[in-house]
């Protein structure tokens, strides 16, 4: 199923009051809990910004240094190899901002440094498709309609067309995905921590 809608409904959601997902009280799904490998990408929707066209390609790579220092989880390459898939997108501060779209979001190979390790990461050839009607090729000018606030969304991987379905976890604030700290990835670590948590109480009470 597609995850396209027209650019009202979008903009309707996206001004209705948001519910941040570290206050939820649900428990994360075992394939979540279980996750060992995962996949940052740019939101595919998300073009680039004229006067900062590598911000989310930064957010990116501070997102995978956080999950790296985190020492959970390994990196993979595709979607397909990934337990979990994780899409970044910077806020522009606004609703609506101009950005130039169509712009591939493949890069070179990365071997860096971190707490743990090394993080080694890169794409060969053609990544494999993460949406059903991927935007068409070819940069352009266009008219971006997304939250105003950084967007860490977190969905399953080891499936055709990840992003088709809806996100298991997402976290959205202003310098969510900002270095050092990148606060989108210490929550999600607590809302792990604290699936962990409920669950093993809930199992106890268990006659």
């Amino acid at each position: 199923m597609a995850r396209r809608c027209s650019p009202l409904i979008l903009l309707f959601v996206l001004l209705s009051p948001f519910a941040s997902a570290k206050d939820k009280k649900e428990i994360l799904p075992e394939y979540v809990l279980n996750a060992r490998t995962v996949l940052v990408i740019i939101d595919p929707d998300a073009g680039r910004s004229p006067s900062n066209p590598t911000e989310n390609r930064t957010a990116q790579e501070d997102v995978e240094k956080a999950l790296m220092n985190w020492g959970r989880f390994s990196l993979a390459l595709d979607p397909m190899s990934a337990d979990l898939v994780i899409s970044v997108r910077r806020g522009h501060g606004k609703v609506v901002a101009p950005t130039i779209g169509g712009v591939p979001n493949d890069r070179p190979v990365v071997v860096e440094q971190i707490n743990s390790g090394i993080r080694i990461g890169g794409e060969h050839g053609t990544p494999a498709p993460l949406t059903a009607d991927g935007p068409p090729p070819g940069p352009r000018t266009q008219t971006e309609i997304g939250a105003s606030e950084d967007t860490f969304s977190v969905y399953r991987g080891q499936v055709e067309y990840p992003l088709d379905s809806p996100a298991v976890w997402r976290y959205r604030a202003k310098d969510a995905l900002s270095s050092p700290s990148v606060p989108a990835v210490a929550q999600f670590q607590k809302a792990i921590d604290q699936s962990q948590k409920d669950l093993a109480q809930k199992q106890q009470k268990k006659p």
